[in-house]
Parts: C-alpha cells; sequence; structure tokens
C-alpha cells in the first residue's frame, strides 16, 4: 500500500476511534469534524481523568497500601503479627501527600487514605490536627475526622499532648475502631489538681461513647488507681466489639495483702486478645470478668510475684480458653523474687494445668539456668513443660548475641561464645518437655538482619547452623520473624557457609 494511502486509513481509523469515545463520554467536546483538514494526533493520558471514581479510589488504594495493613483484621489477632513500623508509616503518608497535591481531584479522593490511620508523636501534631477538625466545623466544611479509623498516639514525657486537643480529636471521629496510647497525654495524677487538667478517669471516660466501634483498644493508666475501678463504666460503652484489649500502667502496684475494693464484672463477648503491663492486683480483678471468646493473652507484668493467688485466680478462670501465652518478663527476676520471699511460696505454679489447649508460647531469649536442673534451661520457669505445646516463639535473640559477642570482638568466625545460647534453644527440642513441637520462630527482626544483612559475621551464620542441625534431628522448623522457613541454603547464600 503506498504512503499516501497508510496515512488516510491511519487517519480515518483515528477518526471513528474519537467517534466512538465521544459517545461514551458525552460531556468531552468532539474534534473528530473541527480540524477535517489535518491529523489530529491526542494522547491516551486524556482519557483518565473521565474513569469512573469508584476506579481511581482503587488505583490510589494500591499506590499507598501498607503491608501488612494496619486496618486489616482478618488475619487474626495474635501476638506474633508484627506491628507496624514507624519508618513504615511515615514513608507511605509522604507517597499519600505527594499524590493529593497531584490536582483538586485527586486531593479530595485522597482524603480518606490521608486520614484513615493517624500516628501523632509530636503534641504540636495534635494540636494541629485539632486545630483542623474544629475549623472545618466552624467554616461548614465537610470534617476529615469521618475519614479516622485508627489513632495511634505516642510521645516522649515532655511532649505529651493536652487534654482538650485529645477530647476534641475523638469528639471528630465518630468512625474510631483502634485507638492506641503511649503515655501521649499529659494528665494529673492526684485529685486536688483535677481543676487544672484531666484525670485518668476522664480521658478513659472520654472514650465511652454509645454505639461505639471500637474493636481494638491500648489504654494508658495514669493514675495511681488499679485499672479496672475507673474503666468498668467505660467498658459497659465500649465492649460490644472489643476484640483486642491492651491494658498498661507505670504506678507502683499494690501489696497483695491490700484489701480489693469491689468491682462490677464486666462482660466482653467478642475479646480475643488481651496484653496486660500490670500488677498481680489487676489480674485479680480480671479473673472475674466475663471473657467467653478470650483466645490469646501477653502478660509483662511489673509485679514479679507471679506465685501468689491473684495469678493463680485469673488462669483458673480462663486458663482453659487460652491457645496463645506470652510471659514478657524474664524467668531470672521471677527466680530472684521467689527466692527473696521469707517464707517461700509454697504454692507450685501449674500453667500446663490450668492452659490444658495451649498451643503456642512466646517467651524471652533471657532466661536463666535452672539451677535444680543444669542439663537444661527451660524457656521459662512457669512453663518448664507442656505435652500440646507445637509452636515456642523467642523474642530478644538480638540482644543475647551481641551480649555473648561483645566480650570477644577479635576473632568474628569463632562461634563459641554463642554456646550458652545454642544450649538454651536446643532445650526447647526436649521430646520429654514439649513432645508436640513442630516450629521455632525468632521473632526478632535485628536479628534476621544479622543473619541475612550485607555482611554478616561468620560466627552468627556458624551459630544458626548448628541450631537449625540439631532441629532438623528433631524434625521441627525453624523461622524468622516473618514465618519464613530458614534454610541450609539461605546460610550458604548468605556467607557460603559449610555444614
Amino acid at each position: 500500500m503506498p504512503p499516501f494511502e497508510d496515512a488516510c486509513l491511519l487517519t480515518r481509523i483515528e477518526y471513528a476511534v474519537q467517534s466512538i469515545a465521544t459517545k461514551i463520554h458525552p460531556r468531552r467536546p468532539s474534534r473528530a469534524h473541527s480540524t477535517p483538514g489535518h491529523r489530529y494526533l491526542r494522547s491516551r493520558a486524556r482519557d483518565l481523568p473521565y474513569l469512573p471514581t469508584e476506579v481511581w479510589l482503587l488505583i490510589l488504594r494500591e499506590a499507598t497500601a501498607m503491608f501488612p495493613d494496619p486496618l486489616d483484621i482478618s488475619p487474626g489477632l495474635s501476638f506474633l503479627e508484627m506491628p507496624c513500623a514507624a519508618d513504615d508509616y511515615f514513608a507511605t503518608m509522604r507517597v499519600k501527600r505527594d499524590l493529593s497535591l497531584v490536582s483538586k481531584a485527586w486531593n479530595k479522593h485522597m482524603q480518606e487514605f490521608l486520614y484513615e490511620f493517624v500516628w501523632l508523636r509530636h503534641a504540636c501534631r495534635v494540636e494541629a490536627l485539632a486545630l483542623t477538625l474544629v475549623t472545618q466545623f466552624i467554616e461548614g466544611k465537610p470534617s476529615s475526622g469521618r475519614w479516622i479509623r485508627r489513632l495511634h498516639m505516642d510521645s516522649l514525657a515532655f511532649k505529651r499532648c493536652a487534654a482538650d486537643d485529645f477530647r476534641t480529636i475523638l469528639s471528630y471521629a465518630p468512625r474510631l475502631v483502634s485507638y492506641l496510647d503511649r503515655r501521649a497525654v499529659r494528665c494529673t495524677r492526684d485529685q486536688e489538681f483535677s481543676d487544672v487538667c484531666y484525670s485518668s478517669l476522664d480521658l478513659v471516660s472520654a472514650l465511652a461513647v454509645p454505639n461505639s466501634r471500637f474493636w481494638r483498644l491500648s489504654l494508658f493508666n495514669y493514675s495511681d488507681v488499679p485499672f479496672p475501678y475507673h474503666m468498668s463504666p467505660m467498658f459497659k460503652q465500649t465492649a460490644r466489639n472489643l476484640e483486642y484489649l491492651e491494658l498498661s500502667s507505670t504506678s507502683v502496684p499494690l501489696s497483695s495483702r491490700t484489701p480489693i475494693p469491689t468491682s462490677p464484672i464486666v462482660s466482653l463477648p467478642l475479646l480475643q486478645s488481651l496484653k496486660l503491663t500490670l500488677d498481680n492486683i489487676t489480674l485479680a480483678v480480671l479473673a472475674s470478668w466475663k471473657m467467653p471468646n478470650l483466645r490469646n493473652v501477653s502478660i509483662v507484668s511489673s509485679d514479679f510475684g507471679c506465685a501468689g493467688q491473684d495469678f493463680a485466680h485469673f488462669f483458673e478462670a480462663h486458663g482453659s480458653k487460652i491457645e496463645q501465652l506470652e510471659l514478657g518478663h524474664s524467668s531470672s527476676p521471677t527466680v530472684e523474687h521467689n527466692l527473696s520471699l521469707n517464707p517461700r511460696p509454697t504454692q507450685q505454679i501449674l500453667l500446663a494445668d490450668w492452659c490444658p489447649n495451649l498451643k503456642e508460647f512466646i517467651c524471652s531469649a533471657d532466661a536463666e539456668w535452672d539451677r535444680r536442673n543444669p542439663e537444661w534451661s527451660v524457656p521459662h520457669i512457669l512453663l518448664p513443660a507442656h505435652r500440646h505445646l507445637h509452636f515456642i516463639g523467642v523474642r530478644d535473640i538480638d540482644k543475647r548475641i551481641v551480649d555473648y559477642a561483645s566480650p570477644f570482638p577479635t576473632d568474628p568466625e569463632d562461634d563459641a561464645p554463642f554456646f550458652p545460647l545454642l544450649e538454651q534453644i536446643s532445650s526447647l527440642l526436649f521430646n520429654d518437655a514439649f513432645p508436640s513441637l513442630r516450629c521455632i520462630r525468632d521473632l526478632s527482626r535485628a536479628s534476621h538482619i544479622m543473619r541475612f544483612g550485607r555482611r554478616p559475621q561468620g560466627r552468627i551464620l556458624k551459630f544458626w547452623a548448628n541450631v537449625l542441625a540439631r532441629c532438623g534431628q528433631r524434625q521441627v522448623w525453624l523461622e524468622d520473624y516473618r514465618g519464613v522457613n530458614i534454610t541450609v541454603r539461605d546460610l550458604k547464600r548468605a556467607g557460603l557457609v559449610t555444614t
């Protein structure tokens, strides 16, 4: 075909496509007949603004997605899930900000994604958000607070936000379903200054909103009064959908001999995960709460007298339902506490009997040698054995590696300093203690970087090669913090380790 006829054919095809596009988008001005004397070249990028809003929202959602999704509760509420890292959050927020500045239409579409997860780390940011919400209300504009679904607040002690700003944000966030407080609010501990700033009871009461949709709460106790006594009224309003509850406090725990005032019995029908960084007295109160669906419990206690009756009452009441248990405090302070008591406690901890359905156990790597049985080291003194346990997660292995390696910095190939840690992990493989064990997971991200970073030390790779060999003899999987199996090939690829 001659070039002239070829060009005419292309022009006719282009006019036909333009006429079809005009029928699909009637608002678009047709240029197919306005310029008949010359070819009209048009970029396909001009079709993009005419995509439906629903399609744009899906595109922007995928462009700003975080992994794992902080608003997704489908994976469950296990303590094995890695929390959202601050660096990942702020990197994603920078992408959202850049996309919102592309055009007015994109700015409108991005409002939902900009405000759905808010992480505030400074008092000035909290004040700015509160001022934005109030200004929008005064000017009659749609409130951005309607998009807030997760609110994460943490700050240093000298950068805590005002309680008024906190209550303002809550009042303009009707769709809030997840709230986390890491000592971020200025609050008084003494009732005599209640007219100056809010008390812990006032802050908790601000969450008691009728028809609330909370499914995740992480609260901090700013007062010396134990948590349950000023939280019980609040839970009558918010307990309907609550699935995850975390309670923390830095107050000095009350003595076990202190009389416990009566507290209303609270019902949490959907609660699955409970995390406590509290004292023994609180465990005694929570023992009377109704939590029929409780499955996961994490205790990082500030009171190491775990051989008391309060600890026993809690697990006697709820232990049969627990499938995942984390004991965050070390075994050694518990042992030292029991040895320092006079007289020593006679009650024996029976966690294996109280939690017969326990399947997953999470402990710390700083367990001490059991002087009564020096041949092996238990993962935690309160759970030396369990016949149904098939998973053990170990935290803070990276800290133990650094502690053992720091006295011997001269020879990066000698793995002898890691022998105590190797024996400690190997003790988990004893068939008599954990006959159903199938998996050991290293829950430390820093340990993963040491193992598969740019230049891993040879002795660290040799240490993990020895751990992997012993797990293979017992037919137990060894996993990293993501739940991915560690293999010999991975170690060889990282440092050409010969096993």
